[in-house]
Parts: C-alpha cells; structure tokens; sequence
C-alpha cells in the first residue's frame, strides 16, 4: 500500500461530516468557511512515542488522545471545535494499527463534531501532530490573562487522577481492581471539557488547562495575569481512587505537580459566582471546587495546615 492509497483507506472519511468543510482531504489545502461574526481559534499539539505515550500503547487510545489534547487547548479558549488536521510519522505501515488508531480519533472526533480536513504522512519514529480548529463570537474567547486580585480559583473534575494512571502503566504505583482502572481511564482518555469551557464565556476572567500539572498551568495564568495565586491545599478535591491507592500526602503531590489532566483552570471574580453556580449546577456540567484565590503579586503558593507548600515545577521539555 502507497502513501495515498493508505490516506484514501483510513483517513478521507474520519470525524463528522460537516457543511462548513468547503474542501477537505485529498487537495493541497482545505477550504473552511468560518461562520460570520466569529473568530477561528487554532492549536497544535505534538505526540511523540515514548515520551508522551508508554511503548506498546493502544493505538485506539493513542488517537483519542492526539485529539483530546487540541480539543481541550480550544475548550481553554472557550471555542467550539470543527476541524483538525493530522501529520503522522509511522516507523512502519501496520494496518491493524492503523485501524485502532483511527477507530479512537473518530470516537472522540465524532461526538465532539469534528472533521478530519487534511494532514500528512511520513516514515519515522512514531510522531503524531494535531492542529485542531474551533470558533468563537467574535471578542468572545477566554484567555490566560485577565484574572484580577480577589477572584476565585476553580478547577474542574479531580487533578492528580491522569499522572497517577500512567504511573500505574508504567509500574511505578501499586494498585489493582476498579481505581486501578479508573486512574488508567483518566490517562488513557482523557475527557476535554469543550462544551462547559464554551459556557464558562462571561463568567471565568481567566481560563488555561491543565496539562503540564496544576501549580505550573496555574502559574502560567497568574504569570499572563500579573498577578498572585494561592491554593488552599486542604481543598484541593482527591478522588476516592487516587487516595485509594496513593495516599493522602502523595496524591496531592500528584494533583499538583501530576499533568495530563485536562481538565480547566480559571478565576471568577467574586460577582460572578451565583452564575458559576447555576452552570455548574446544570446536567452534564463537570465536577468543579474552588481551590484558591488570586492575590496582588507574583507567583502561585500553596498554604497547607502546617504552612506553605514546595511548589511542584510540572512538566517541561526541556528543564535541565
């Protein structure tokens, strides 16, 4: 099988079936057309084996991933997804792979209404990047700055849950039976929060996700702000499963340093909370605790019962 042949096969028909899709795969380019009056949010998220992934990871899990990823940078944004595109480096051309692969991209692509438009292919180390496209009203879309001194912290579902997943992968955690399984799930699957990110317009004055581990996420956003944050670290919410199998002491290690959470991050200044709490309040809206306030100043503390906190750095590429 050809290069064009294996793009015909796999990936001309992946995610949903959209009018606004003028062109999609099989040209040179695609042709959008974004509706009026809105703006076109774009990302790009790079997964490479090994370091992102374990050796050996499902393929069907590996593309829910490659898009959950973008799909969570746009929900930070407060966009709602329509597009992506995909580069794929393959080391060697596995068609069962390849089937896994697409069947976990378009069970997320799908729901989430979202049209595979165009990519590339090539030989290499496995490496898969994702350009995700979404929209907002026009002026509309949540950003990283814009928190001021006295709004509250929020952050949905339960931080820590995806890190402690993949170090029971890895064998670097105990654990067994259905919290095993539910931290794993939190790795494997992450769910990106598009459709309450795209509620929370007008009421977060701030919003990032967290991908890189909550203190670091949230130090970006203070950083972009111009301003202090501080998490109260007994608020912090811990799943039955992560304290289950971690512990009290190391499962807030996990949910503030642990990344590939997804979930959001944002600041409500104080006026606002009466329509958070209807949002949250609504069904289908995600678990979500104040954990912190924003201050003046600079940089995030975390106050625990006996004083403040170490930091966690989070994940970066290339700390030293």
């Amino acid at each position: 099988m050809g290069e064009f042949e294996l793009i015909e096969r796999y990936f001309a028909a992946v995610g949903a079936s959209r009018r606004d899709t003028l062109l999609g795969v099989g040209d040179d380019a695609a042709v959008l057309a974004v509706p009026p009056g809105h703006d076109l949010v774009a990302c790009t998220d790079t997964l490479v084996a090994g370091r992102h992934f374990p050796a050996g990871f499902d393929a069907a899990d590996i593309g829910w991933r490659a898009l959950a990823v973008n799909l969570s940078d746009l929900a930070a944004m407060g966009a709602t997804p329509a597009w992506a595109t995909l580069a794929l480096t393959l080391p060697e051309l596995d068609e069962d792979w390849l089937e896994g692969f697409v069947t976990g991209f378009a069970a997320l692509a799908n729901p989430q209404q979202v049209a595979l438009v165009g990519g590339d292919t090539t030989k290499g180390p496995l490496t898969l990047t994702v350009q995700a496209l979404g929209t907002v009203p026009h002026g509309t879309a949540l950003r990283r700055h814009g928190a001021k001194p006295g709004d509250l912290v929020y952050v949905t579902g339960w931080p820590g849950d995806a890190a402690a997943g993949l170090e029971l992968i890895a064998g670097r955690l105990a654990g067994s039976g259905a919290n095993r399984g539910a931290l794993e799930l939190k790795f494997r699957r992450p769910e990106p929060r598009v459709a309450f990110g795209a509620r929370l317009r007008g009421i977060a004055s701030a919003c990032i996700d967290v991908s890189d581990g909550l203190a670091a996420d949230l130090g970006r956003l203070a950083a972009a702000s111009g301003v202090a944050a501080i998490v109260r670290a007994t608020e912090l919410p811990l799943s039955r499963a992560l304290y289950a199998l971690a512990g009290e002491t190391r499962a807030r290690e996990f949910a503030l340093g642990g990344g590939d959470d997804y979930e959001l991050l944002f600041t409500v200044p104080k006026a606002a909370r009466a329509a958070l709490a209807q949002l949250t309040g609504s069904p289908g809206a995600p678990a979500c605790h104040c954990i912190g306030d924003i201050a003046a100043g600079r940089g995030v503390r975390v106050v625990g019962e006996q004083g403040d906190l170490r930091v966690p750095r989070g994940w970066d590429h290339f700390a030293t």
